[in-house]
């Protein structure tokens, strides 16, 4: 088991033939993901041939053939794709993302960065009333460790097990991966930092509640906003399984815009130690650093047993 992305999930990547495209397709396929097919209208019919070097775990390693289509709709039609990860330049963005939701894709995965907010809201709300769930925009994707990885996530960092995780930071996300390798995932899911995103820190804690291979959840939020605050009432009323969060920003300056776009603070509102205090107060360890918290959830499963 795992949430939204398994060994079956058949992959479509919009702006496949592009450089960013090709070079993380390359690296989907190395760690083993079904990548049936690129998009692109311009290069429709034509067929892409990636070398795909051995990845550590073994998964992948002989030469690949990938089709393009000339829309989400026919590369369903022609391969069944149930996933699509999007590369494609902000301005089309909003274009792609609406003409997967018009194919009633079940997943999209929007990597783009850049993404103008007006157009996330509305890509974001269209994409809801046709049943295709988003994650991100400006995310690393997810990746079931050793079973696929959509997007753009590192997938020799860590090994398959039963931690969830749900994080705003793409880099933070690799951190914590790695720092509990010898442990592994199911699941790890990049939602995005930007102030608008498809898949929250709540939807995230709901699957890995349900996914009977999930023992624990780490939740990865930051300053800006009130998704862990949110996520922490969640928590206290649906969550049985237990979850240890990092928070980052602790040492960010009050009104100051840092890194992501979502992450500004005004006040008191929005603040790390706010959202840590709202955490703690439903159970959650939360951890000072990224290693910290790795302490945590070891201490936290060996509590377990």
């Amino acid at each position: 088991m795992a949430i939204y992305l398994t060994k079956e999930s058949k992959v479509l990547v919009q702006g496949m033939t592009g450089g960013e495209g090709m070079k993380h397709t390359r690296r989907m396929l190395a760690a083993g993901t079904n990548v049936v097919g690129g998009v692109n209208p311009r290069k429709a019919g034509r067929s892409v041939d990636f070398d795909v070097p051995q990845c550590p775990n073994g998964l992948a390693g002989a030469p690949t053939a990938v089709p393009v289509f000339g829309s989400v709709a026919d590369g369903i039609q022609a391969t069944g794709a149930d996933v699509t990860v999007v590369f494609v330049p902000p301005a089309h963005a909003k274009a792609a993302v609406m003409e997967a939701a018009d194919a009633e894709i079940p997943l999209a995965v929007v990597i783009t960065e850049g993404i103008p907010v007006h157009d996330s809201v509305a890509f974001t709300a269209y994409a809801r009333q046709k049943g295709t769930r988003i994650i991100g925009p400006n995310c690393p994707g997810l990746i079931t460790p050793g079973q696929s990885n959509a997007g753009i996530i590192p997938a020799d960092i860590t090994k398959p097990g039963r931690i969830g995780l749900v994080s705003k930071s793409g880099t933070l996300t690799y951190q914590l991966m790695y720092e509990l390798r010898d442990i592994g995932f199911s699941t790890c899911v990049g939602i995005g930092g930007d102030p608008v995103v498809g898949t929250t820190h709540i939807d995230c804690l709901a699957a890995f509640q349900d996914d009977p291979d999930t023992d624990l959840v780490v939740l990865i939020g930051e300053i800006g906003g009130d998704a862990e605050e949110r996520a922490a009432a969640y928590i206290g009323e649906h969550v049985t399984k237990p979850v240890v969060a990092y928070i980052a920003g602790f040492t960010a300056p009050e009104g100051r815009t840092m890194g992501h776009a979502g992450a500004i603070v005004s006040g008191s509102s929005g603040t790390a130690q706010a959202k840590q205090d709202a955490l703690e107060a439903v159970g959650v360890r939360v951890g000072g650093t990224p290693t910290e918290t790795a302490r945590h959830v070891l201490a936290v499963l060996e509590a377990g047993r």
